[in-house]
């Protein structure tokens, strides 16, 4: 008798005895009974926290019988699909949840109506190595790998439809509209601009202080009003663009107070058009309008909620709920916008 038909025969000796029926599931990660709010009471309230999501349980997914089984043999609780360190996210057309972890090399994607959820480890047979960032658009998947200098486009079968390498350097930010891919690259200082087909359409940017200048960008988001928002990450600043690249205007500056920044990296719009920005050192994200007035300001070092370790990516969906990749808590932050700060 082989192994496989071994483990088939003690499968279904643990299903007659019951055993299974009584081997508890893994409890969800345990959700704060107080609600934390910014800003904090008498104020009015306009962001709330809502959950952390440390893995595909927290999601509602559920592991298939064979897996449950495979769990049960290794004492396996789920753990070995928890978040390592999640570093970008984005959200599809429908409000699904594109994440990569730099630490397990993998992008992950779940599927929040049908509760499914998906793990790549690459691109056709190339592996990822440091998956930065991703998107997904039309069930096309998008990866900027900045170790392999190249982005990829994908289906969900794994097929590659296309990959970029140069011009591209290092790139380390994605957006992807309905005809456009926008790449961040961190070493040629610039953006570019891409057809969906893989074509390079145009480029702006290059290294400097003065508008429209980069020094080591690493984010960009794009708003319903024809705006580009890229974070200029050692310049300590925010620049917004038009969707031809022309500069329009910047905000904040390096300082250790609200309303400046020492590390911007992760950046969204939400509906209202206000803009979220994520300080890696300074463990929180800051919301502003478009003209550069600071809103609100939301997080601190810490592991309760809105307590963030080195967070970087940030998405904002259609229903204003936000979406923080807490990376060295191992963890993704959800908040809900609730009105106009």
């Amino acid at each position: 008798m082989n192994i496989r038909t071994t483990w088939k025969w003690i499968a279904l000796a643990l299903v007659a005895g019951g055993m299974l029926a009584v081997t508890p599931a893994a409890p969800a990660a345990a959700t704060p009974k107080e609600r934390a709010v910014w800003p904090p009471a008498p104020s009015e309230p306009r962001i709330a926290f809502v959950q952390f999501i440390t893995g595909p349980r927290d999601l509602g997914w559920r592991p298939p019988f064979w897996r449950k089984l495979g769990n049960w043999i290794t004492g396996d609780q789920g753990e070995s699909l928890n978040l390592r360190k999640p570093f970008a996210i984005a959200l599809d057309e429908r409000g699904n949840i594109c994440l990569t972890d730099t630490d397990a090399r993998l992008l992950c994607y779940c599927d929040l109506a049908k509760k499914n959820w998906l793990r790549f480890d690459g691109a056709g047979k190339t592996k990822f190595v440091t998956p930065v960032a991703a998107a997904r658009r039309h069930g096309i998947f998008y990866v900027a790998d900045s170790t392999l200098g190249r982005v990829f486009a994908f289906k969900e079968d794994g097929k590659v439809l296309f990959e970029l390498g140069a011009p591209l350097k290092r790139p380390v930010g994605l957006a992807v509209t309905d005809d456009e891919m926008l790449v961040v690259d961190v070493l040629a200082q610039a953006v570019f601009v891409f057809d969906l087909n893989g074509k390079l359409v145009f480029t702006f940017g290059k290294r400097g202080t003065g508008p429209g200048e980069f020094n080591y960008p690493t984010s960009v988001a794009v708003d319903g009003r024809g705006h580009l928002v890229v974070s200029d990450t050692l310049n300590c600043r925010v620049q917004v663009f038009d969707m031809r690249g022309k500069f329009l205007s910047q905000f904040g500056g390096n300082g250790d107070t609200s309303g400046h920044f020492s590390r911007p990296k992760g950046v969204a719009v939400d509906a209202a058009g206000n803009i979220y920005v994520v300080d890696a050192l300074f463990d929180n994200f800051q919301i502003f309008n478009l003209a550069g007035q600071l809103l609100l300001n939301v997080g601190e070092t810490g592991t309760q909620p809105g307590g963030f370790g080195l967070p970087n990516g940030i998405a904002i969906g259609a229903d204003n709920r936000i979406y923080v990749a807490d990376t060295f808590n191992h963890r993704v932050q959800v908040f809900q916008y609730l009105g106009q700060p």
